[in-house]
């Protein structure tokens, strides 16, 4: 039971939707949010106000305007003292300073591959609660009750559908992000790491031979006629909801659309390619703590003690679902068997890399997965040009 007096609410927490933007006050917690937490982190903050007497100011900001905003705002003396972001702003908030190494308390609670992303050279950067991968969705109709395990198993399925004009895949192209795990299989990667887990920014992966066999059962899918053809997002969910495809590759943030057209599907992790499963980019949002906060102690009290409970991760899931990465919320949450492939799929994946010289990757990588989608080259030669173009890029801008 949460136990506060009205007046206590309205002196010493305030929830602020306008755009004004407040200072970090010693003594006292500003959060920015977006219009989705907001309001529950405005109400487990009712309970730190109780315990702590601290005065606490929830500002809502549009998530996309959070990371740049504390990037103008915070270095002159401006700024939350907590903010809510996705794992892949640590690139640009680390090398800038403006974010501060958080104290997790009992890491044990959290998923390990949430924790992982969230860290950069050793240090942890964030509080984890959310973690979202792609992976497989199925329609059990067509296929049964069981989802191939393999690519070779899928693609017998797909040759059987064939016959009945229907496609056996379809998945965004040409599109990094969701190709990856034909990539990663056999090992591919983007960028290597050495022996402390930093990314070195020159070691590109995406040409290797287990990259370049991806590639290859990519294409040989495209030209079977399994898998539909430069198919935009809108197009392939409208295939996989129409019971024109069996299987689709995306995300969790594809569940609403697919039960709202009434399909009877599962989920669960991509297939394996010669018995290594395609590993999807791992990514996660969570709360970080500002390097330029008055109250980093105080950040990291609320954080642990308040924001890393069962209570406040099932609520931030009741108003936003995606796999939690809290988990005594996943032994709750997981009886939902969507949220069990999520949890699943995300376990074969790797964290996308958070590093700036990602912004160099994307272009040339897409580029590359459309000549195939084209039949202009062929896999080898495309990723070959690609990595170099990728590499030059960053070398220019180091």
């Amino acid at each position: 039971m949460r136990r506060f007096s009205l007046h206590l609410w309205v002196v010493m927490l305030t929830l602020v939707i306008a755009a004004p933007v407040f200072a970090s006050v010693p003594g006292e917690l500003l959060i920015w949010a977006d219009g989705v937490r907001a309001p529950i982190l405005a109400d487990i903050a009712i309970d730190f106000v109780v315990e702590y007497g601290i005065p606490v100011t929830v500002q809502e900001m549009p998530f996309g305007e959070i990371r740049d905003n504390l990037g103008v705002v915070a270095p002159t003396g401006e700024g939350p003292d907590i903010i809510i972001g996705a794992h892949d702003w640590l690139g640009q908030l680390v090398t800038d300073g403006l974010i501060e190494e958080i104290d997790i308390e009992d890491e044990s609670l959290y998923v390990e591959s949430a924790l992982n992303v969230f860290t950069w050279e050793g240090g942890r950067y964030g509080l984890p609660y959310a973690i979202e991968s792609i992976g497989l969705f199925f329609n059990k109709d067509l296929i049964g009750e069981e989802p191939p395990v393999s690519f070779e198993e899928l693609i017998e399925v797909g040759n059987k559908l064939m016959a009945e004009g229907k496609y056996g895949l379809v998945m965004p192209q040409p599109d990094p992000y969701h190709t990856f795990p034909f990539f990663s299989a056999l090992g591919g990667y983007v960028f290597g790491e050495d022996e402390n887990g930093v990314l070195n920014p020159l070691d590109v992966g995406l040409a290797n031979e287990g990259s370049v066999k991806g590639l290859e059962l990519f294409e040989r899918l495209l030209d079977d006629g399994i898998m539909a053809r430069a198919t935009t997002y809108d197009t392939m969910m409208s295939l996989f909801q129409n019971g024109e495809a069996a299987f689709m590759i995306t995300g969790p943030w594809a569940f609403e659309d697919v039960r709202s057209a009434g399909v009877n599907y599962g989920f669960t992790r991509i297939p394996s390619i010669e018995g290594s499963f395609g590993r999807p980019f791992v990514g996660a949002q969570g709360f970080m703590v500002s390097a330029f906060s008055e109250n980093k102690m105080l950040a990291n009290i609320f954080l642990n003690e308040f924001v890393g409970t069962e209570e406040t991760m099932l609520a931030l899931f009741e108003r936003d679902p995606r796999p939690t990465a809290f988990l005594p919320a996943a032994e709750v949450i997981n009886e939902d068997p969507d949220m069990l492939g999520v949890m699943l799929a995300a376990s074969e994946g790797v964290p996308m890399p958070a590093i700036p010289a990602m912004n160099a990757v994307w272009t040339a990588w897409g580029d590359a997965i459309e000549l195939i989608i084209n039949q202009q080259s062929t896999p080898r030669k495309a990723l070959e040009d690609a990595v170099e173009m990728i590499v030059q890029t960053i070398e220019a801008s180091m």
